[in-house]
């Protein structure tokens, strides 16, 4: 899965058979705040969110950032891998 980061739209991005998956994210003073994750149901259940989820985090590690979920989805990905140390609220 070709993923890509998109600095300019806050957002990580990658296209599946033609439909597109997203992570997007705020800065805020220092930390990566992950605002939504969405994969469209034609491309469900192929790790899509999870795959997007992890290179969000991994570019937050590699920055120097840290990481705030809030959303639903990035929120649980961030309690089954606590090796990230997320900020869970």
């Amino acid at each position: 899965m070709d993923i890509q980061h998109e600095p300019d739209q806050s957002r990580f991005a990658t296209r599946v058979d033609g439909s597109e998956g997203e992570v997007a994210y705020e800065l805020r003073d220092g930390e990566m705040v992950i605002t939504h994750t969405r994969v469209p149901p034609e491309i469900e259940g192929r790790g899509v969110a999870s795959a997007l989820t992890k290179a969000a985090f991994e570019h937050a590690r590699e920055a120097g950032l840290t990481v705030r979920p809030v959303c639903s989805y990035a929120a649980g990905w961030a309690r089954r891998h606590p090796e990230y140390g997320a900020r869970v609220d």
